[in-house]
């Protein structure tokens, strides 16, 4: 969703991206929505020919959409280990006053779900059944004033998950790292909390842009276990040719577009890949060291 502040409209706008493990262009559908909200707990959401439904036990999100013949959506997100968010309510402020602060972000993670359901296509019906990661995110800013870079790492293995979302703040304030993220494992978080890294290496200046277009990562946890045991935890590899190279701007709706394209130096950009050779992850609690092997998608985002 989003808003402005000087008179226009609300808007609201429901997405499906699905890549294909093929040579074949992403499906991708951005639809505008119409009699849009949510229920009186403020945690499900609805729309014409669209629902995005907490169940009663608040382990599970049904995400239904008839918005678009192109990709009609019925799945099912069901968790199979705990939430996190980091601190008290999971939200980043910005501002001088951290009691009236003039922005905010706010992330929330089920970082070991499964998924069950499909995506019906023009060419046939996805059968998406399998492991997956749900993100609770809102920004309650402009893009570009939240942040000029991004790192994200969603790292899924038979017996772990290790999900990172990282930004670094504009100059303006300082371009500060915050990074929030965690590992967990099926019924139990192994370590969450802010002490973590990304970094980006092998880079290549894309001629389109000059943005540094990463050719390899390096993800890195550091944490304690609710026992308070020691966890450390890496993650590298080469990322391979990219799935996709997004232009934003080119897919926002208007009114994003309005706020953002005419600041100087803006000039969104999200890389995306899935290497297609298994990374491993090394992790170490305690004494006992694991390493698994498993499959990474992860983006890269370049604001300004």
């Amino acid at each position: 969703m989003s808003a402005s502040s000087r008179g226009l409209r609300t808007s609201c706008q429901f997405n499906t991206k699905v890549f294909y493990p093929d040579a074949r262009a992403p499906l991708w559908s951005s639809d505008a929505l119409d009699g849009y909200g949510f229920d009186d707990r403020r945690l499900s959401f609805y729309a014409d020919g669209c629902a995005i439904t907490l169940n009663e036990d608040a382990d599970s999100y049904s995400v239904k959409s008839a918005t678009n013949e192109a990709s009609i959506v019925n799945l099912t997100v069901t968790r199979t280990a705990p939430g996190f968010q980091v601190g008290t309510n999971g939200k980043s402020f910005f501002g001088t006053d951290p009691e009236h602060p003039w922005g905010s972000m706010r992330h929330a993670f089920w970082p070991r779900c499964h998924v069950e359901g499909s995506i019906i296509t023009k060419n046939g019906e996805i059968n998406f059944k399998g492991r997956a990661l749900f993100i609770h995110a809102l920004q309650g800013m402009k893009p570009h004033h939240a942040a000029a870079r991004w790192k994200f790492c969603n790292f899924q293995s038979p017996t772990y998950a290790a999900v990172m979302m990282e930004f670094t703040t504009p100059p303006s304030y300082g371009s500060t790292v915050v990074s929030v993220g965690g590992v967990a494992q099926e019924g139990e978080i192994v370590c969450a909390g802010a002490a973590n890294a990304g970094q980006h290496s092998q880079i290549t200046s894309d001629p389109d842009n000059e943005w540094p277009e990463p050719g390899a990562v390096r993800f890195t946890w550091s944490g304690k276990t609710p026992n308070g045991e020691n966890v450390q935890a890496e993650l590298e590899g080469s990322l391979g040719p990219r799935l996709d190279r997004v232009d934003v701007l080119a897919q926002v709706p208007a009114i994003v577009k309005t706020l953002v394209g005419g600041v100087v130096g803006t000039r969104p950009y999200i890389y995306q890949y899935a290497p297609k050779q298994k990374l491993e992850l090394k992790l170490q609690v305690g004494d006992r060291e694991v390493v698994e092997e498993g499959v990474l998608f992860s983006e890269a985002v370049f604001i300004s």
